[in-house]
This record gives structure tokens, C-alpha cells and sequence, in this order.
């Protein structure tokens, strides 16, 4: 079916000149990317943003509204050379990540920047069809619309407020920034105070990509940010972090109708079936735990064996843990809560897999030995709040269903993982998890997949980034209906009757939605007979 709408791709309003802003200067080919840049529409914006909060969302909304008037393929234009740049840039990304949270430039590599560069090129790919206008079908039409042709257009959201978070402060700001302008919105970004170094640098990076200045802003790195952010006059509002700061942000968005995404806290469970590889699921385990120093929302901290296996589970774990290091987390607040949560868990019953060794933390307050409890009950703390350290909780369970009551006493639903050999079990099985993402024989990494979602449901916030249904996230549906024709039956008569008997109504309802063909055809007998009297 050939379109009735105009193709936002097939022209562009606006005396036509190359553009360019920030670090990468305005010519036919950038020197900063090596890429050529085709021309596109002038953008009416101010150079430099302005430090208060009402110039910034003012002059990120000029820069968004005509970056939106960009057709989608040239809005990917910026999003191809970031992915390039991230290849030449990466030694100095990795080293500015190892000084703001200690994360070895190794881990970065694999855990951020190749994920940021698979999410570019999935953009690259697929933005352009999943941002089209879809004409509705005809055949979906109802007949009392007859003569209606109706299209659905993905409309930017306007300026999108993201308060970032530090623990993947590449990825997951990344992504969420990218997709957002990719959609045609203007970002204002609040990074984290953790990590200020790789927001900056990322920052310049989307600058030397050629992002416009205006339209992609950098807050100050600081907690009182954030809160100026959400009194904004954004559009919408992206928060990675805790749940306890979700609700309050939500609450303070909700009283001025504004929408927003929560990536929120986790509190993860892997659950190892009886068919399950065991020593596979006790890697697993344990490097869910301690992926990231166990600073990653979708950790692995509640771990369900079926109890024919749980000996040798806990045998397969133990010497992992006892060659397990110490490792320095980001906050000493993390280690408090850890400690914590493990001294209460003991004094009711659990025990630790590994007898408690010294420490020379060299005075440090934010060191932390990764550690394993046995024989934790559902009830306990460590089940049910989400911390931020590499520990985990072991628990036995005889059946299936015993281990599905006992996951639904945490509140959080986030992520979840299973081990079995026979997968379609553990298919169903993952059917009655509230988990946002579930993964079968593997754990974390899956959830780095760039054609799919990532979000979570109850305590663990709503909407999703990531894939398309995270671009898609970035936009509002507007529909769009053209009626040809002089024909309108539902207006009423010059004397204010009706020209739509009721007659007519009944024999169209009957016609189109009785169960039986007898019926059906006695419906358009009616309809036939009530339009014959009227006219």
C-alpha cells in the first residue's frame, strides 16, 4: 500500500547549509570523525548553554525542534560517528572509568563499550523503519468509517531528562542518551556525582560525534542537580537508580502529569533445576555476584537449588569463593549495608560458606570481601533488600512451586536466571517469573543485547531502554486520520435530527458482528431496509 502521508525522509524543510557544532568544525567532511556529512537544515539554537536551568531546557527545546524536522537517517548521521569514535577513543573512556570507580579499563572494554557500540549500529539499522509513520490497514477499518485513512506517526517526546547513574556510566547513559536524541528529542543529562570524569568525557565524545551542543546537555555532576532537573519543564524523565529515590521521583513527576522511565533497584534470583549443569550454575552464580565488584542492579543475590543438588552445588561454589579477593567498591556505605545484611542473616540461622579471614583494607572504609551464605531463609533481609556488594544467598527448595512462592516474597523484578538441561521446562517456568528479563543457562550478559529491552517490573521501576522497544520508549504515538469525500453520516441535519436511523445501527452491529450467517444476513436485510426508508 503506497503511503498518503508525506515521507519526513524524502525532504527537508529549510534553506539547506551544512551544520555542525562543538568540537567538530563545520565542513564537508569532519576531521574529528572522518565521516562526510551530507547537508542538512540550519538549526536556530545558542552557542553555548547557559548555566541556569530554565536558559538550559529553553535553548535545549529550540535545538530540539529543529532537530526534529531532520529526517531520521540524518539524525544517525551523529550516531554512526560515535560508534566510530568509541573505537579511538577507548583507551582514554577506559582510563577515565578506572579513575572515577576503580573498574579495570579491561572490564569496561567488554562490559560498556562494546555494548554502547552494538546499540549504535542496531540504531543505525533499524531506527529508520521502527520511527516510519504505518499507514493502518484498510482491512482493519470498521465500515461506519468508510472513506477514513489513518496513519500512526512516532512523535518525540521534546526534552528528555535523564539523572544518570555511575556503575555502567558509559552504557547505560550511553544508550539512554542516544536513543533519545536518535527519536528527535533534546537531552538535558544529570550524571552521577560518582562518577564525574567519564561524564565528561563521554559528553565530548557525543560532541566530537557532531550532537548539537544545545541539544544534548551536560548538567553539573552534583546531587542538588538532580532534584532541579525533575522541577523542569521536560517532557519526560529517564532515573537509573535505587527504588526508595524512584518513588519520590515519580511521586514529584506525577503532580505535573509528567511521564518518565525507572530503571530501578534488583534483587536477583538464579534458579538451578535439578536437570541444571551444576558446576556451570555455580559459575554462573558466582559471577553474577560478583560482576562489577556485585555493583549492578541485575546481580545475582538470591540463589534457589533444588535440594537433590544443593550439597553439590555448595560444593562446586566453595572454592570459588575461598579464592575470591578483596574488592574496593565504590561507596563505604555499600559495605556497611553488606555487612549488615550478613550479620542479621547469620543471628537467624544462615551460615557463611567461607569462615571469615582478615582484612588489610590499609584503613580504607570501602573494602569488601565477597562472600556466600548457606541456608538462608526468604524472609531474611538479605532476600529482600537490594544491596550493592558482591554477596549472595543460598536457598534449597524441594519443588518448583515452593521456589516460586519463595521468590515472590522479594518485591523487587528485575532480572532472573535459570539453570536446567531441559529447557522448555525451564521456559514455562520462566512464564511465572515477574522479572523484566529472565535468562536460561546464562546470566548478566544477555541483558547487553542491543535488538532487546531492559527494564523491570514492581519495586524495580517501569518502561524499558534498550532496543526497540527502548527508541520507541522516546516517543509518543500520534494518529493522524484524513476523511476523503463529502460523505458524514454522524453529523446531524440542518433541523438537528439525525440522517442515521437507529434501524440502520442495529442492522450494521448484526451485519458485522453476530455469531451465526443466518443472523448475519438478517442484519443486512435491516440495514438494507433502514437505508432504503431514509433516502
Amino acid at each position: 500500500m503506497t503511503p498518503w502521508w508525506p515521507e519526513a525522509s524524502r525532504k527537508s524543510p529549510g534553506k539547506m547549509k551544512t551544520y555542525l557544532r562543538g568540537p567538530a568544525a563545520a565542513s564537508k567532511y569532519s576531521t574529528q570523525t572522518n565521516f562526510a556529512w551530507r547537508k542538512i537544515p540550519s538549526m536556530t539554537t545558542t552557542d553555548v548553554p547557559s548555566t541556569n536551568m530554565v536558559d538550559r531546557v529553553r535553548s535545549c527545546r529550540e535545538a530540539q525542534q529543529s532537530w526534529d524536522k531532520l529526517p531520521v537517517r540524518q539524525r544517525l548521521q551523529p550516531v554512526r560517528a560515535l560508534r566510530h569514535l568509541l573505537v579511538r577513543e577507548c583507551d582514554a573512556l577506559c582510563g577515565v572509568v578506572e579513575r572515577d570507580i576503580g573498574k579495570p579499563p579491561k572490564h569496561t572494554l567488554a562490559a560498556e563499550i562494546l555494548p554502547l557500540a552494538a546499540a549504535c549500529r542496531f540504531l543505525e539499522r533499524r531506527a529508520a523503519g521502527l520511527l516510519r509513520p504505518r499507514a493502518v490497514s484498510l482491512w482493519d477499518r470498521p465500515l461506519w468509517l468508510w472513506g477514513e485513512h489513518d496513519a500512526v506517526l512516532r512523535r518525540p517526546r521534546g526534552v528528555v531528562g535523564i539523572i544518570g547513574t555511575w556503575n555502567f556510566p558509559l552504557l547505560l547513559n550511553g544508550v539512554q542518551i542516544v536513543q533519545a536524541l536518535t527519536a528527535g528529542n533534546g537531552v538535558l543529562w544529570k550524571p552521577s556525582e560518582v562518577a564525574p570524569a567519564s561524564a565528561e568525557r563521554l559528553h565530548q565524545v557525543l560532541l566530537q560525534a557532531g550532537f548539537p551542543e544545545t541539544l544534548v546537555q551536560r548538567l553539573p555532576a552534583t546531587r542538588d542537580a538532580g532534584p532541579e532537573l525533575a522541577n523542569a519543564e521536560i517532557d519526560h524523565c529517564v532515573f537509573t537508580g535505587s527504588s526508595a529515590v524512584g518513588r519520590v521521583l515519580a511521586e514529584q513527576l506525577g503532580r505535573r502529569l509528567i511521564s518518565s522511565t525507572l530503571e530501578l533497584s534488583g534483587c536477583d534470583a538464579l534458579s538451578v533445576l535439578e536437570a541444571g549443569d551444576i558446576g556451570m550454575a555455580a559459575r554462573a552464580a558466582w559471577f553474577g555476584a560478583t560482576l562489577n565488584h556485585g555493583q549492578a542492579c541485575v546481580a545475582s543475590r538470591r540463589i534457589f537449588v533444588q535440594r537433590s543438588r544443593y550439597e553439590e552445588f555448595v560444593g562446586s561454589l566453595r572454592p570459588l569463593v575461598a579464592a575470591a579477593g578483596p574488592a574496593c567498591l565504590a561507596l563505604a556505605g555499600q559495605v556497611q549495608q553488606a555487612e549488615r545484611l550478613i550479620d542479621e542473616a547469620v543471628a537467624n540461622g544462615a551460615r557463611r560458606l567461607d569462615a571469615p579471614r582478615a582484612l588489610d583494607s590499609n584503613g580504607a572504609h570501602n573494602v569488601f570481601l565477597p562472600a556466600a551464605l548457606l541456608d538462608v531463609r526468604p524472609e531474611m533481609q538479605i532476600c529482600r533488600q537490594a544491596s550493592f556488594a558482591p554477596v549472595l544467598a543460598v536457598l534449597p527448595f524441594d519443588s518448583e512451586a515452593e521456589a516460586l512462592r519463595m521468590n515472590a516474597l522479594c518485591a523487587y523484578g528485575l532480572g532472573a536466571a535459570i539453570f536446567s538441561r531441559d529447557t522448555a521446562r525451564a521456559q514455562d517456568l520462566a512464564t511465572h517469573l515477574l522479572a523484566g528479563v529472565v535468562a536460561i543457562n546464562d546470566v548478566i550478559v544477555p541483558t547487553a543485547h542491543p535488538a532487546t529491552p531492559f527494564g523491570g517490573r514492581r519495586e524495580s521501576g517501569w518502561g524499558v531502554t534498550q532496543g526497540a522497544e527502548g527508541l520507541l520508549e522516546m516517543a509518543v504515538p500520534q494518529v493522524v486520520s484524513i476523511h476523503r469525500g463529502q460523505a458524514r453520516p454522524h453529523y446531524p441535519a440542518p433541523d438537528g435530527t439525525t440522517k442515521v436511523p437507529a434501524e440502520m445501527l442495529r442492522g450494521l452491529l448484526e451485519w458485522s458482528h453476530a455469531p451465526t450467517l443466518a443472523a448475519r444476513c438478517a442484519g443486512l436485510r435491516r440495514l438494507i431496509k433502514g437505508w432504503w426508508r431514509q433516502n
